[in-house]
């Protein structure tokens, strides 16, 4: 019973959460996915990075606007700068963990695109340094945070802060907020494929 009961607090914990969320970053959501559009339909790509879960999240997101999400479109250009070790470890080694996405920034950003920076703390000093970078290069900058925004939230053009500090409800936001956003840039770019 114990058991049955975490569980079912852990899912009512998150949902509570994802209500809020709803409540008080819609208009900031619709706003970054009118920045994700424009950049796109523009010629630009994103850029999405992150550590840990958020790593994950940033190949998870890239991978749906690449491949498709829920409707047959054209891929859309999305990187993931957590996905090449050998970029990673060379520069991580040579250089500094620190700089492990902001030399990636540099070295594949272009004015136009969006570097956006996952972070659940809002403190991961990798994604500040990859935020600055793209800011200095003219780029746009997205942020998915949480607690109080941090640093991370700082360096963004815009930025989407979880109010919570439980690491995993945030990451539970932060990909529904992503596919949210995947659907909302679909919609803007290829309004035709929704009326039919």
């Amino acid at each position: 019973m114990l058991l049955l009961a975490r569980f079912q607090e852990a899912l009512a914990e998150s949902a509570r959460l994802q209500e809020r969320v709803a409540a008080e970053l819609g208009d900031r959501v619709v706003a970054a996915a009118r920045m994700l559009a424009e950049a796109l339909k523009a010629g630009g790509k994103i850029m999405l990075f992150g550590n840990g879960g958020s790593a994950a999240d940033a190949q998870h997101l890239a991978a749906e606007f690449v491949n498709r999400f829920q409707i047959e479109r054209p891929p859309l250009a999305a990187l993931a700068l957590t996905t090449d070790t050998s970029i990673l470890t060379a520069v991580a080694n040579d250089y500094d963990f620190r700089q492990i996405f902001a030399k990636q920034v540099r070295a594949l950003g272009r004015p136009g695109d969006v570097a956006l920076g996952f972070s659940t703390s809002g403190a991961s000093p990798n994604v500040v340094e990859g935020l600055k970078a793209a800011r200095q290069m003219g780029l746009k900058t997205l942020a998915l945070s949480g607690g109080e925004g941090g640093p991370v939230a700082e360096q963004a053009d815009l930025a989407l802060v979880v109010p919570s500090h439980n690491t995993p409800r945030i990451q539970e936001v932060h990909i529904t907020v992503g596919h949210v956003l995947c659907d909302l840039v679909d919609y803007i770019l290829f309004p035709e494929k929704f009326a039919q």
